[in-house]
């Protein structure tokens, strides 16, 4: 089909230009591309889109964060699954749900959360210079990597605190009795005392003889076990900010104008060095203890007056701020707004010079007395100083617009030169790289690999790739990243011939054989346990409980404890899959000891946060159930059938 538009586009684009050129009278240029392509989205929120290149990014950090948790013991097929790629959009469509009734609501947050927020942010805390202020340009470059200027982070972080205020006020409000708390408690304490025994698969694998006849009607049963997945050997070329950086060389010029336009950015404001003495009164405070805090104020005062020398030793033995005291008031350095005493406490300490001390400053803590001991002045970093960090920031923003202005050209170019990379290669700097892949993602590449978009491996692995060797489109994997291949050789998926594998099956007849005998052998004992109330065979008794399992499979755990207390002893078999068989004899049950004082109060608070969570959840399940949810094609980028229906 693509070789005929290829062979044809003089006519394909006179036919192009009858079909759509009257339409765009009635939608406009957007509004017709809208219509027919929706493959760049995976649902809608009453009205707001979300893309497949932000649901592909939250997939791939959600991998990556599983990825480091895990380590050597993850495993891409029991992350990258379907359930968990609809999980992950029902996350992103709640969020948005929530957003939007937080904008219905006017709900935002102040500035002074959004700064609390962003100077106890631990990552934000590690680029403090010595002095106690934040390192600028670092903090500017680390957001840049994030393709974020310090305001956009702010106002993410202002988005995310106010969409944050109806969950928490709900979770706020929890509450669970004392009763209640006792009592489930104590079931979870309770213990019962069983005896085990094993039915190993193991244990009958000598006994297991299958004949060849077994060997391969398994075989014939189970060939897409044994089928090696196809593979193509790729060229491939990726277009991002980092390829294109190599491209880009910013003048000396340029330099120095983004400097000049920049240079607040590299001006450190003022801090001064400070001490103080707290006489805490707060808001709430009546007014004679207001009163009596003010005086206790006025009279330490007059004794730094006297004594200016003993500040130190005066604000040890009376100040009442618990950070400071013990360190003599000294508060280290700070810039304006760094201070919790908001804009009186900064008025009163920039105006004081070095060795000065103030009056009494009043702030919502109660009274401070402050003296200043050091001052820096503000300064601007010299253009040779930070030329080299300006250098990187252009760079990027040079290579971030080069690839902003030759996307289209290089889609264009793999599209239109479709037998080789070479030329979208030439034209672009762009290095041709090699590698083999396979229709699933390869769990040793990075989770953020583009090599591992689906999206990517399906074109692939399409008939116009692998049959007419045709390059892929140019396909946007996120990240403001493009990749595009072309296909050298193909091996399709096959099944290897039974004698090439033959012990292969036969190991896995012999597995499956001794499963079921172990299977059979447990059900028949478990037959007999019922009638005889044997206690023979057991191991030793041992007491378990929901929350010391002692080492019992939590499957056996579950059929323990739904065996019925008034009846025992009783026996429960359970069937551990490719584990075997288990019996449990039950022989009684242990009451849990009564719970009071701190741990009730835990327990509590526990069970609070467990009720405060499915409220919550209720909450935006309620919220969504009113709202307009729509989705688009399959969660994999094909344009199948809609994973749910639309919510109207």
């Amino acid at each position: 089909m693509l070789d005929f538009f290829r062979n044809h586009k003089r006519l394909m684009m006179f036919m192009l230009i009858l079909v759509i050129v009257p339409g765009l009278g009635f939608v406009g240029i957007q509004g017709f591309r809208g219509f027919f392509d929706e493959s760049a989205n995976v649902a809608s929120v009453n009205g707001h889109k979300i893309t497949r290149a932000e649901f592909d990014d939250a997939t791939r950090q959600q991998l990556d964060r599983a990825r480091q948790m895990l380590g050597a013991q993850f495993d891409m097929k029991s992350f990258d699954t379907p359930e968990r790629r609809r999980q992950m959009l029902d996350g992103l469509i709640e969020q948005r749900v929530l957003a939007d009734e937080t904008q219905r609501l006017h709900l935002t947050a102040s500035d002074d959360a959004v700064r609390r927020v962003l100077l106890n942010d631990p990552v934000i805390s590690s680029l403090k210079n010595p002095d106690g202020s934040i390192d600028v340009d670092r903090y500017k470059q680390l957001l840049a990597m994030q393709g974020m200027t310090p305001d956009q982070y702010d106002e993410r972080v202002r988005y995310t605190l106010a969409t944050q205020q109806l969950p928490a006020s709900i979770q706020g409000s929890a509450f669970t009795s004392k009763t209640l708390a006792q009592h489930l408690t104590e079931l979870a304490d309770q213990q019962r005392e069983v005896q085990g025994i094993a039915f190993h698969p193991r244990d009958y694998l000598a006994k297991v003889q299958p004949t060849d006849a077994q060997v391969q009607a398994y075989y014939d049963a189970h060939r897409s076990e044994f089928a090696t997945p196809a593979t193509a050997t790729i060229q491939y070329l990726v277009m991002s900010p980092s390829t294109m950086a190599a491209s880009v060389q910013p003048s000396d010029a340029d330099l120095k104008k983004y400097y000049d336009d920049n240079i607040a950015h590299y001006r450190v404001e003022g801090q001064v060095r400070a001490s103080h003495i707290l006489i805490a009164a707060p808001k709430d405070a009546s007014a004679a203890d207001k009163a009596k805090a003010k005086q206790k104020a006025e009279d330490l005062l007059a004794q730094i007056k006297a004594h200016p020398d003993q500040f130190a030793q005066i604000a040890q033995q009376n100040s009442q701020d618990p950070g400071s005291a013990s360190k003599g008031g000294d508060l280290g350095y700070f810039g304006r707004g760094m201070i919790a005493g908001g804009q009186s406490f900064d008025d009163a300490v920039f105006a004081l010079k070095k060795d000065e001390v103030s009056g009494i400053v009043q702030t919502d803590f109660g009274y401070h007395i402050v003296k200043v001991t050091d001052v820096k002045p503000t300064v601007t970093k010299p253009f040779d100083d930070v030329k080299n960090q300006i250098a990187t920031d252009v760079k990027a923003q040079q290579a971030a617009k080069a690839l902003s202005d030759d996307a289209e050209g290089f889609t264009s170019i793999v599209y239109e030169k479709a037998k080789s990379l070479q030329p979208a290669a030439d034209k672009y700097k762009l290095q041709i790289q090699t590698a083999t892949v396979t229709p699933q993602a390869d769990p040793k590449l990075p989770a953020t690999s583009p090599l591992n978009n689906a999206k990517f491996l399906a074109a692939v692995f399409a008939n116009d790739s692998v049959n007419s060797r045709n390059n892929t489109q140019a396909i946007d994997v996120g990240g403001n990243t493009l990749i595009a291949a072309h296909v050298t050789d193909y091996k399709a998926a096959a099944v290897p011939a039974l004698d090439a594998i033959k012990d292969a099956v036969r190991q896995k007849v012999v597995a499956v054989q001794a499963n079921d005998a172990a299977h059979k052998d447990g059900l028949a004992k478990l037959a007999d346990f019922d009638k005889s109330k044997a206690t023979t065979g057991f191991s030793s008794p041992l007491k378990v409980s929901r929350s010391d399992a002692q080492g019992v499979p939590p499957l056996a755990l579950s059929a323990i404890y739904k065996a019925d207390a008034q009846k025992l002893p009783a026996y429960v078999g359970v069937d551990l899959g490719a584990d075997g068989y288990a019996i449990y004899r039950v022989n009684s049950v242990v009451a849990g000891t009564p719970v009071n004082g701190q741990r009730l109060a835990a327990a509590q608070q526990q069970i609070a946060q467990v009720d405060a969570q499915s409220e919550a959840e209720a909450y935006v399940q309620a919220v969504r159930a009113r709202s307009k949810v729509k989705f688009y094609g399959s969660l994999d980028g094909s344009p199948n059938a809609n994973p749910a229906s639309d919510n109207n």
